[in-house]
């Protein structure tokens, strides 16, 4: 699409675009009229499946451009803001900031026969999902790129006050970045940012699906949730399109439940 027909110069960047909630999220906004930024990480051998959703994505009408770099480390995290500082056209700005990396360890505490959490999983773990969101934020503020009223969104889980087994490194990066929105949210009001966290119930995906007891933790959330169903990355990316709409402008520093009500018990 040439850049003259495009009907908004609003992009969202979404960390970790390719799968699940980010992924939906990329779906959602596309269909509501943003331009879309994807910086992903996956293998040669997922690509072909991964480009044939993107396309579908740059269908919207929207100009679209996935990234499949580290988005963690800092040379790499350099480079993609200038790309895209580069990319996108004269005028236009990051109206809106997703992150969902899910880069963890799960490992038990304590175990006999297997490896147990170390300190340096803890670190790699906290570094990619928590702090990471305001390494991005940061070089996305001394590049110029944020419009004005953005909104910051990132993804945490009942993890963060919960303690669940092989979830420790987990848990510890959810409360990290729950505790540096909180302080994004009050430091960077000044530029007209607005941070937020979205809470999701148990969402059948990928990442789930990496959690030692998985099927447990799936059949579990079922059980609790009034609905009687697990939540959907539709659900999810839903409330970020809330969260991005003129009315949703005074919701800063704050977390927000998607879950149908499983957390009630």
């Amino acid at each position: 699409m040439k850049v003259e027909e495009v009907k908004t110069n609003n992009w969202a960047l979404i960390l970790g675009g390719s799968k699940g909630l980010g992924l939906a999220t990329a779906r959602k906004l596309a269909r509501s009229g943003y331009n879309i930024l994807v910086v992903h990480r996956d293998r040669n051998l997922d690509i072909p499946g991964i480009e044939s959703t993107f396309k579908e994505i740059s269908s919207a009408g929207i100009l679209f451009k996935n990234f499949n770099k580290d988005a963690i480390q800092p040379v790499s995290r350099k480079e993609l803001i200038q790309e895209i500082q580069d990319f996108i056209p004269e005028g236009h700005k990051i109206k809106v900031l997703v992150h969902s990396i899910a880069k963890g360890n799960l490992k038990p505490m304590y175990a006999l026969n297997e490896q147990e959490l170390s300190s340096q999983d803890f670190q790699i773990t906290i570094n990619a999902m928590a702090i990471s969101l305001y390494d991005w934020t940061q070089g996305l503020i001394r590049a110029g790129l944020f419009a004005d009223d953005s909104r910051i969104i990132a993804f945490t889980s009942e993890g963060s006050t919960k303690a669940m087994t092989n979830y420790g490194a987990v848990g510890a990066a959810k409360a990290a970045l729950e505790a540096i929105a909180r302080n994004m949210a009050l430091e960077f009001a000044v530029l007209g940012l607005k941070t937020n966290c979205i809470q999701a119930g148990v969402t059948d995906t990928e990442s789930l699906r990496r959690i030692p007891g998985s099927r447990n933790l799936i059949e579990q959330a079922i059980s609790r949730n009034p609905n009687a169903r697990l939540t959907t990355p539709e659900d999810v990316a839903d409330v970020v399109y809330l969260l991005c709409t003129e009315e949703a402008k005074w919701i800063n520093g704050t977390v927000i439940k998607v879950d149908g009500g499983e957390s009630l018990r």
